[in-house]
């Protein structure tokens, strides 16, 4: 399985006993779908491996207690931490309406209300304290922020996501220096 293949579920963040079980981070809104795995891949030395789960369940609401199959002791949970944990994409719970995954979007083109055709989004930029669509147009990066207020409709049929930016947004990357 190869990391592109797949989403971060979270990190293993502490140890809980001393007969293997782990408490991991979880990076979701909705803790309570991850409650009942039988497997995920956790990443050792670069390499995403597979390892079943023997128990699992929620601890003080975003942390998850698990117990891997074959990981007994302190010294095999040792050797886990601070791992991160990952699912197949198809995993991931079904978005309804304007909601989207990040890794959905890639290759989507953008519409802009006024501006008419931007470009495609080549990526996400989520690094900062607002994510931004990152939009090439034809050789020219264009930020535009992943703003609630600015997106009008994403439309997955036709892979395209309508916005409606402020006046000037869009030209201030294309003007000539």
């Amino acid at each position: 399985m190869n990391k592109k293949d797949c989403f971060f579920l979270g990190k293993i963040v502490k140890k809980y006993s001393f007969k293997g079980e782990l408490l991991v981070k979880l990076d979701t809104d909705d803790p309570q779908l991850y409650e009942n795995m039988e497997s995920v891949f956790i990443e050792v030395r670069n390499n995403l491996v597979p390892f079943f789960i023997e128990s699992s369940q929620l601890h003080k609401s975003e942390l998850l207690r698990i117990k891997f199959e074959d990981v007994d002791t302190e010294e095999d949970a040792d050797a886990l931490m601070k791992s991160g944990l990952y699912l197949p994409l198809e995993f991931l719970p079904k978005l309804e309406d304007d909601k989207f995954y990040f890794h959905e979007i890639i290759g989507f083109k953008v519409e802009d209300k006024n501006f008419g055709y931007v470009g495609i989004i080549t990526s996400v930029n989520d690094s900062t304290a607002q994510s931004l669509f990152e939009i090439d147009r034809e050789g020219t990066e264009i930020l535009i922020p992943m703003n609630d207020e600015f997106i009008s409709k994403v439309d997955k049929i036709n892979k395209t996501i309508f916005v409606d930016t402020p006046e000037g947004l869009i030209d201030l990357y294309l003007e000539e220096d």
